[in-house]
């Protein structure tokens, strides 16, 4: 169940993201778009491919990278708010989504890693 929360905000994410770049590409930033599209969608792609993980290591790999693409999405996120290119309201509204998908993403990782292999970590 807590896979299925995370896996629905982290897409919901995603298309805040998407939405995002689209208004930063009009305003003719690309560099940091590029960037933060990038690792702002990688968030839910790795999560959804923990889904379907090969094992528990494959499974734990796979959200240790989401966090790391969550970590580095609020990078640019910061930049983007310091630089002028988003304002307070964007920021603490995307800032808000990407802490929660971080706090979910630590505390399914130590889920997983206190786990004894071959039980459910939901049980």
């Amino acid at each position: 169940m807590k896979e299925n929360k995370l896996a629905e905000l982290s897409l919901d994410f995603s298309v805040d993201i998407i939405n995002l770049v689209k208004n930063l590409k009009n305003s003719h930033e690309s560099i940091i778009s590029n960037q933060i599209g990038r690792s702002g969608t990688s968030i839910g792609a790795n999560i959804h491919e923990a889904q379907y993980a090969q094992g528990k290591k494959d499974f734990i790999s796979k959200l240790e990278i989401a966090l790391k693409e969550a970590n580095e999405t609020g990078y640019w996120l910061e930049l983007l708010h310091r630089t002028e290119y988003i304002d307070d309201e964007l920021f603490r509204k995307l800032s808000s989504k990407c802490t929660s998908l971080r706090v979910m993403l630590i505390a399914s990782c130590r889920t997983a890693k206190e786990t004894p292999d071959g039980q459910n970590a939901e049980n």
